[in-house]
């Protein structure tokens, strides 16, 4: 077990982005409309860099929101097309609830890999 120099953000899913999800066009390979409790079951978790104060969690919310929804669209909609317009924080926290997490302990015996799902700005 290791304390890692990380705290994080739980990204859970709200009703437009579940929304927005559904009205995706299927394509050729239709996929099954999913329920809000069905996204919120599958959140995803952001780590940060650790954090002293709620404004310290303030901060990097403000810092890495845009990389946060555009990950969570691209899951769905891996180059844009029918991305919401405008991406603004606002928008942001109308369709995902942030949960702090004040710290990270690796539980794995085994080794943290890291592999980039964006690019680095």
């Amino acid at each position: 077990m290791k304390l890692l120099n990380r705290a994080g953000l739980a990204l859970l899913p709200r009703e437009p982005f579940a929304d927005w999800v559904n009205g995706l066009p299927r394509g050729d390979s239709p996929h099954e409309q999913m329920t809000l409790e069905m996204h919120r079951a599958e959140g995803t978790l952001y780590l940060i860099d650790e954090v002293f104060s709620e404004a310290d969690f303030e901060q990097a919310i403000a810092r890495h929101w845009r990389q946060m929804f555009e990950n969570e669209l691209a899951a769905w909609d891996e180059f844009g097309d029918h991305w919401p317009q405008p991406l603004s924080q606002q928008r942001f926290v109308e369709w995902f609830e942030l949960k702090p997490q004040l710290m990270a302990i690796d539980l794995s015996a085994e080794p943290l890999m890291r592999a980039p799902l964006l690019d680095e700005d």
